[in-house]
């Protein structure tokens, strides 16, 4: 799929001086940072449901505990 993406002036600089410093395309930059984004987020969804159930499971206990 194409899309746009229009970044500030200072932020297509940033990205531009990065994607140079790194040897690679501003594009491959972006992809690299969205893949980024989408791997952490599914971290921290899993991480937070894994949290839920197990508070669910513990909660009592940990009332008494605390």
């Amino acid at each position: 799929m194409a899309m746009n993406l229009r970044l500030r002036d200072d932020q297509t600089e940033a990205l531009r001086r990065r994607a140079q410093e790194e040897g690679v395309s501003m594009h491959a930059l972006v992809l690299r940072a969205v893949d980024d984004y989408l791997v952490r987020s599914a971290h921290e969804a899993r991480v937070r449901q894994a949290s839920r159930e197990q508070a669910a499971k513990w909660g009592e206990l940990l009332e008494r505990l605390a």
